[in-house]
């Protein structure tokens, strides 16, 4: 921690800090927005990022700023910058309460057992994701959790694969702070994701599209080497 005046540069902090506080925010960059003063949650997470939520939504805060960024904080303002020069500036007319907690390593999403397992089989079977992939290595670990499958595409580019028995929009956000983690390596980057489900939902589909995520729905039986006993025509 830096002191510059009476401004304070933050880097990474150490623990997750959760801010409520009436502020107005505005986001400066390639495109502006702005939220008018209202009461919200700020959160600044172990990896740097920091997010503005309301509570009216499960998951998506109202705005964010990925990491890699700086935080300055500043009597009644705190600016959050990237490294493409892009702002999020918080003017705070109020703080109700301001904690910080140190949650430790997360061990990660558990799998039940057929995800669990149809993990191992795509491992094995790297083709089903197109001809010419190979498995670098399953449970790829990075600073967020284990990528499940990293492999290689035809033309030798890295490819981060996050598996689900059902795709929903979750999987997907996780696997973007994935990408956006890996694509930081130079050895990785740049790196593509697929997304592998038995059942991909709509949603999650259209949202996987728009971030340049492939969707890849896999048959478990097939896997497996089991024949459906269904009816055919031919």
């Amino acid at each position: 921690m830096a002191l510059a005046g009476r401004r304070r540069v933050l880097g990474y902090p150490r623990r997750v800090r959760l801010v409520i506080a009436k502020c107005s925010v505005d986001y400066v960059g390639r495109l502006s927005a702005h939220l008018p003063p209202a009461t919200r949650l700020l959160m600044v997470k172990a990896d740097g990022s920091v997010s503005i939520h309301a509570d009216d939504r499960a998951y998506k805060p109202l705005n964010w700023m990925s990491p890699p960024c700086r935080l300055e904080e500043a009597p009644g303002v705190w600016r959050v910058v990237n490294k493409a020069g892009e702002e999020l500036r918080i003017t705070l007319e109020e703080v109700f309460q301001d904690t910080s907690y140190e949650l430790g390593v997360d061990p990660g999403l558990r799998k039940d057992g057929v995800e669990a397992h149809l993990q191992e089989l795509l491992a094995a079977n790297p083709e089903t994701f197109g001809e010419g992939y190979t498995l670098i290595r399953r449970e790829y670990m990075t600073a967020i959790g284990p990528v499940d499958l990293l492999c290689r595409d035809a033309q030798q580019g890295t490819v981060a694969v996050e598996v689900k028995r059902r795709g929903e929009i979750d999987g997907v956000e996780q696997l973007t702070r994935y990408l956006e983690l890996l694509n930081r390596d130079p050895l990785l980057a740049p790196v593509a994701g697929v997304f592998a489900a038995q059942e991909i939902k709509p949603q999650a589909r259209v949202l996987a599209t728009d971030r340049g995520i492939r969707c890849v729905v896999v048959d478990y039986d097939k896997l497996r080497g089991i024949e459906r006993d269904e009816l055919t025509l031919f």
